[in-house]
């Protein structure tokens, strides 16, 4: 039986901006930091995760019904598990380049808290089509911060954007590096907190 009240915009509205995974709900900030000082790299994980969230939210819905309460947990990791293995081995294959630098934050995205959890919230008591546009949009809102994140970094670190020289003069080397990680995120969590708070009264741009 279905729980969802929202409408698929309000659902899609919500894991991109509402329930945003690193700007509003401040989890998966590993690779937030890992990965981005390159646009490359941060949207390469990116589509790795909406590619995952949305097929791991498909099959939890579609299995419910089958699926035993007290097993529920390892039944989700081993869906999560499969759809990363395909992820990771086409990325081995068709994207070596980047493949070699964020290999290793791939094959951890078995271990997002952001996906299991809204396998077990949402999935796993809705209909197919909701679940597969909340799986979308929770993604999408990773992607978009992994894009917002790397576009500052490199810009900033490197005077580049995806590898193309943009900026001449010294750049700020610190904002490639971890440090530079965990200050651009922190700022750009505040920042659109602030938004949220000045504009949509702390309900979140999927809250009007």
């Amino acid at each position: 039986m279905s729980v969802s009240q929202k409408s698929n915009w309000e659902l899609l509205k919500n894991g991109m901006f509402g329930e945003n995974t690193i700007f509003r709900m401040a989890i998966s900030l590993c690779p937030s930091i890992a990965v981005t000082n390159g646009m490359k790299n941060g949207v390469a994980l990116g589509v790795s995760v909406v590619f995952v969230q949305t097929m791991v939210n498909v099959t939890v819905s579609l299995i419910r019904s089958f699926i035993h309460p007290k097993i529920r947990i390892p039944i989700f990791m081993l869906v999560i598990a499969g759809y990363v293995t395909i992820i990771d081995m086409l990325m081995a294959t068709y994207a070596r380049a980047v493949y070699k630098e964020i290999g290793l934050y791939i094959q951890i995205i078995v271990a997002f808290a952001s996906i299991f959890a809204r396998a077990e919230v949402f999935a796993s008591k809705n209909r197919l089509l909701p679940s597969a546009i909340d799986g979308f949009g929770m993604g999408v809102g990773f992607l978009l911060a992994m894009i917002v994140i790397s576009f500052f970094r490199e810009l900033l670190g490197k005077g580049e954007l995806w590898g193309y020289s943009f900026v001449s003069g010294n750049p700020l080397l610190i904002m490639i590096l971890p440090a530079g990680g965990f200050l651009a995120v922190g700022l750009l969590m505040g920042f659109f907190n602030w938004i949220d708070m000045r504009f949509f009264g702390g309900k979140g741009a999927s809250g009007v």
